[in-house]
Order: structure tokens, then sequence, then C-alpha cells
């Protein structure tokens, strides 16, 4: 990484939501407020601003990552995904997202796009969690509106109906927002 110097500004080029885009930053400007601000990415949410609730989570090269915590020229060349990523088209639902809408797995959503954002990760990756793997990836979250056990819910169902064990819902308006 080259030096950087903490009183200009620089531009930082990356991909997010598949997209090339680049952002004009301090040095120390973080990833949450480059998105929101810099990029109108708003679905990214800034909640204690300290890496413990986990509102704030993205994916950074396929991996999840706290963006109150990264600093936004960390992502020059990387590719970041927010919740806004995860719909396969504009006015339609991601997988997660309908599970989580059908399942009530939200209420005030604000911790949700964290939520959905690392389970999407580990769905990746682990495509039959166990109930007990799927409350271990969101216990890094902080929900004070579901009790969590909808949550849980439609992390199962989404992860069944990505296996194919389950048919995809039928009805337009499962699946539009």
């Amino acid at each position: 990484m080259p030096q950087l110097d903490a009183q200009d500004r620089h531009t930082v080029a990356f991909t997010l939501n598949g997209r090339e885009t680049a952002v004009e930053v301090e040095t120390r400007t973080l990833l949450t407020d480059a998105l929101r601000h810099g990029l109108g990415a708003t679905g990214t949410h800034v909640g204690c601003e300290h890496g413990v609730c986990g509102a704030c989570t993205v994916s950074i090269d396929g991996v999840p990552a706290r963006a109150c915590l990264t600093l936004a020229v960390g992502v020059e060349g990387c590719a970041v995904r927010t919740v806004e990523g995860l719909a396969p088209e504009p006015g339609r639902l991601g997988v997660l997202q309908v599970a989580f809408r059908r399942r009530h797995a939200l209420q005030c959503g604000f911790c949700t796009a964290g939520i959905l954002m690392s389970l999407d990760a580990y769905l990746a990756l682990r495509p039959n969690p166990s109930r007990r793997e799927i409350t271990e990836v969101i216990g890094g979250h902080l929900c004070r509106c579901t009790g969590y056990a909808p949550i849980i819910e439609a992390a199962l169902e989404a992860a069944a109906e990505l296996r194919g064990d389950i048919p995809a819902p039928s009805s337009p308006e499962a699946t539009h927002a």
C-alpha cells in the first residue's frame, strides 16, 4: 500500500456490488462513511461504531467485515458487497431477504442488513448449516426486537431453498420489495 498523507484526500477505487466505483476520502475515513455519505449506499447501518453490534457488516472479498472498523483506503482494489448487493435485480429481494420477510425476522430493521451479510457469507461456505451454527453466526449481532428465533428460522429456510430442498415462492409479492 502506498504511503498516504493524512492531510490529503485520496481516490479509492474498488468494486461495489459488482460495479466498479471510486470515492474520494480522507485517509481516516471509515468505510461506513464512504459507503453511506460518499456513495449513497445507505443499507450499511452505523450502530455502535466499535465493531460490537454488527449492524455495519459488509463483505470484503467474500469475507464479512465490520465497516465501522475498516478504513475506506483499505478496500482499494477489493470487491465490497453491501446489503444492496443481495438483490438479484432492482425491485426484487434475494433469497435470504425473502425468507426474512416471510418469517417476520425483522422488526425495526436496524440490525438486519448486517445479519443478512453475515448469513449470506456463511451460507456460501456451509449450504447445510445446523441451527447451532446459525445461532453462532448471528451471535455476533445485536438485535433488540426479534429475540433471534425468527432470524434462525429464516436462515434455515433460506439455506434449504438455496440447496433446492424446498421450492422458491411463486407469488410475485413474495419477491418484490
